[in-house]
């Protein structure tokens, strides 16, 4: 099994793992593609990274518990970003929408309506990357041309 595609106990798949920052509205802003293995924890710096590269005014992102432990301090003081932990309400053991985490569900789904993204394809994980991107490129562009007034 080559490094990119890796095994993820937790879940117990083999493949890859997506890591995706989204804005509010559930509209792609950066895309990371490592091994199933990956640690939520450990795909969110080079992700942070990325984002804060390509949109250095974001100072607020949401995350999910997954993201919690020292992720949080490292941004803090390497990108002088707030990274704000969003967890379960307590008591919780059914689904509840949690504000703003359901955003990054949201576009996961937008994302494997194309085919070439609900299976992983690609030999190397940045060209699944690529095609997360060009999913992305037709949902927002469909929205355009449906707003569109001739």
């Amino acid at each position: 099994m080559s490094l990119s595609r890796r095994r993820d106990n937790g879940k117990k798949v083999n493949g890859r793992k997506r890591h995706i920052a989204v804005d509010t509205c559930g509209l792609l802003l950066a895309v990371l593609v490592t091994g199933a293995g990956t640690q939520d924890r450990d795909g969110a710096r080079p992700l942070l990274w990325a984002l804060h590269a390509c949109f250095p005014g974001i100072r607020l992102v949401w995350a999910d518990s997954g993201y919690a432990g020292q992720l949080v301090g490292w941004a803090a003081d390497q990108l002088r970003l707030r990274v704000q932990i969003v967890a379960k309400l307590a008591g919780q053991n059914t689904f509840v929408v949690l504000h703003r985490r359901w955003a990054v569900e949201r576009t996961f789904s937008w994302i494997n309506r194309c085919r070439r993204t609900v299976r992983d394809y690609e030999r190397l994980p940045q060209h699944h990357a690529a095609m997360v991107q060009w999913s992305m490129i037709i949902i927002m562009t469909r929205r355009l041309a449906r707003h569109q007034h001739t």
